[in-house]
């Protein structure tokens, strides 16, 4: 019997354009998902999208079905949204504190769907820095000032929703003498200007995980926007760490080149954190949700975390 699931699948499939991030999507492993697609497939006898297309092109049968979902699916997430209104009321106040500078790309296009899908809540970005930017991010939520947080886990006084993996990658000129190398190693960034956002230097992933540990000696700049950083980067002022979705489209276009660090690449996890009086509230549950869905759809070099 065609279920619920079975149709969030498929449009898992088409939103991720792969079975990799689709199980991630769908906090499933790779082989439940591939046992669940198996056995639609069985069911009606043949396949339902191209395993070796880019991104996943449906067949006949795939795309009748994904016609269903996109159906369905809406009434069912509204009609789940009308119920949570009634039983916790549909208004409230979201007051996010953004811990990564660089998540401002993807968060304006979460923050326009999530007001669509709640109206009545009240959604605010609070400026950390502007409170007091040594910090942590977790005073923001002990003083009230934030009802969440994107960014690292705050601790064990707070409920940290994970959302995704992401790879850090240095960023230069074409012409820097760091360009011919495959990889970078501690050492390579003696000497080096870091340009970075105008953050507290130990909550640079670089800092944090390897230059401090190693001891590297190093000189800083800071600039506001991420675009600011790249042009700095390309005029040979000095390089820079910032996550892959940032800084594909330079890549691509020649503005500048990107390295990974160290053998296994400079990984870190995003999550949002919140108070646990409001882990159960629908519209913050929504809320990553949203960002979830949007980000396994439309960021490079990221892997959900379930």
């Amino acid at each position: 019997m065609l279920e619920i699931r079975h149709l969030r699948t498929l449009s898992a499939l088409r939103s991720a354009g792969s079975l990799v991030r689709a199980a991630q999507l769908l906090n499933l492993t790779q082989s439940a998902l591939s046992h669940q697609i198996k056995l639609l497939e069985e069911r009606y006898g043949g396949p339902l999208f191209e395993r070796k297309s880019v991104p996943i092109g449906f067949t006949a049968t795939g795309a009748r079905l994904l016609k269903l979902a996109d159906l369905l699916l809406p009434e069912i997430e509204t009609a789940e949204r009308e119920v949570a209104r009634l039983t916790q009321g549909d208004t409230g106040q979201l007051r996010v504190a953004l811990e990564c500078p660089a998540c401002f790309e993807w968060l304006m296009p979460v923050l326009d769907q999530f007001r669509q899908r709640w109206p009545e809540v009240e959604i605010d970005l609070v400026s950390a820095a502007a409170a007091d930017p040594d910090a942590a991010p977790a005073a923001l939520l002990r003083s009230g000032d934030a009802d969440l947080v994107i960014g690292p886990d705050c601790g064990p006084d707070w409920v940290a929703l994970p959302l995704f993996r992401y790879e850090t990658l240095v960023v230069m000129a074409p012409r820097h003498r760091l360009a011919t190398q495959r990889r970078l190693r501690a050492a390579d960034f003696a000497g080096e200007t870091l340009i970075t956002h105008p953050v507290p230097a130990p909550r640079v992933d670089l800092v944090r995980a390897v230059l401090a540990p190693a001891q590297i000696p190093f000189q800083r700049r800071t600039a506001e926007l991420t675009v600011a950083v790249l042009q700095l980067v390309a005029s040979r002022r000095g390089i820079a760490a910032l996550p892959h979705w940032a800084i594909r489209q330079y890549v691509d276009d020649g503005y500048v080149v990107a390295r990974p660090v160290g053998e296994h690449g400079l990984w870190s996890e995003l999550f949002v954190s919140v108070p646990a009086a409001l882990r159960q509230q629908a519209y913050v549950r929504d809320f990553v949700d949203v960002i979830r869905t949007q980000c396994a759809a439309s960021l490079d070099g990221i892997q959900l975390m379930s």
